[in-house]
C-alpha cells in the first residue's frame, strides 16, 4: 500500500476512532448472519433425523399387526385342531381306554408349531346329559397376574356311543408387544386366553 494512503487512513481514524469501531462490528454482524443462513440451509442430515424419528413408530405399528395376525391365525388353528382330534371321539377311534395325553397329541399334530408349549394345552373333555346342559368352564383366575396356574384339574371322560360330549381347549398365548387396554393380551399376566368348545355326540360303536 503507497505511504500517502496508510498516511491517509492513520489520519482518518486519529480523526473518527468510531467509524473504524462501527465498521468492524458490522462485519462481524454480517460474518455471524451468513453463518446462520448457511446452518439453515444445511439439510445435509435431514433425512436421518426424519427416519430416527419416525423409525420407532412405524416399526412399533408393524409388530403389532403381525402379533394380532398371528393370534389370530392361532385361535382359528387351535379350532381347526381340536375339532379334528374330536372327530376320532366321535367315532370311536379314542376311547375311554386312552388317556388325555393320547388325546392331547392328536390336537398338538395339528397346530403346525404356531403353540410355543403344546403342552400346557388345557384339556377338558366330559360326558354331559344333553346338549342343553352343556356348560363352558373357563379354568383361568382373572386376577391372577404371575405364576399363574388353570383353576381346573383337566378332566379325561369321552363317554361310550351315543354319549353326548364336551370337549374344551384353553391355551395362554403369549403376547409380546404389550399396548395396555388396546393390546392383544385378555389376562392380567400378559397373555391371551384362547379357547374353544364343541359338543356332540359320539356315533354308536
Amino acid at each position: 500500500m503507497p505511504l500517502a494512503c496508510v498516511h491517509t487512513n492513520v489520519a482518518r481514524a486519529m480523526s473518527n476512532p468510531f467509524a473504524i469501531v462501527g465498521e468492524h462490528l458490522r462485519q462481524r454482524r454480517q460474518a455471524r448472519a451468513q453463518g446462520r443462513r448457511s446452518f439453515a440451509r444445511d439439510e445435509g442430515a435431514a433425512t436421518a433425523v426424519e427416519f430416527a424419528l419416525l423409525a420407532f413408530p412405524f416399526f412399533l405399528i408393524i409388530g403389532g399387526i403381525l402379533q394380532t395376525s398371528v393370534i389370530f391365525l392361532a385361535s382359528q388353528v387351535l379350532e381347526s385342531a381340536v375339532q379334528d382330534a374330536a372327530r376320532q371321539v366321535r367315532t370311536g377311534r379314542i376311547t375311554d381306554s386312552d388317556t388325555i395325553e393320547t388325546f392331547r397329541d392328536q390336537v398338538c399334530d395339528r397346530l403346525f408349531g404356531l403353540f410355543p408349549n403344546c403342552a400346557t394345552l388345557h384339556l377338558r373333555v366330559v360326558e354331559v346329559t344333553d346338549f342343553q346342559s352343556a356348560t363352558m368352564v373357563v379354568p383361568v383366575d382373572p386376577e391372577c397376574r404371575e405364576n399363574c396356574q388353570w383353576t381346573t384339574p383337566e378332566t379325561w371322560l369321552p363317554g361310550k356311543g351315543r354319549s353326548v360330549v364336551l370337549v374344551q381347549a384353553h391355551y395362554r398365548y403369549p403376547v409380546v408387544l404389550q399396548f395396555g387396554p388396546f393390546g392383544m393380551a385378555n389376562l392380567l399376566d400378559g397373555n391371551r386366553l384362547l379357547g374353544m368348545a364343541s359338543v356332540f355326540q359320539n356315533e354308536p360303536f
